[in-house]
């Protein structure tokens, strides 16, 4: 895989998830953004692990999201989420122990 940019789904404003994350001021949970990030990367099916993760912004719902993915060695991907305010999350996927 080569580096690579690609838009993430928006989550709007009547998606479950917004009903008690948080009431009042409801945020996109970091489970959506990285399980997006997964779904980019194309590891569906295959047994990966999310190294490492960090949450930099709160995420509006509706917010329009990018996805950048750097290849990072021994078959991972450090990958960054940006919107409008910029890099929003960021962290590493690789492939589990045992696994090509």
């Amino acid at each position: 895989m080569t580096q690579r940019a690609e838009p993430l789904p928006s989550y709007p404003p009547e998606h479950p998830a917004f009903a008690g994350h948080f009431p009042g001021r409801p945020i996109v949970p970091g489970v959506l953004l990285l399980d997006a990030a997964l779904h980019a990367l194309g590891t569906d099916g295959a047994v990966c692990r999310i190294a490492n993760a960090k949450f930099l912004q709160p995420v509006a719902p509706g917010a329009a999201l990018r996805l950048q993915v750097v290849p990072a060695g021994a078959g991972g991907w450090r990958f960054a989420v940006h919107g409008a305010q910029g890099e929003v999350a960021n962290g590493r996927v690789e492939p589990a122990a045992g696994e090509p």
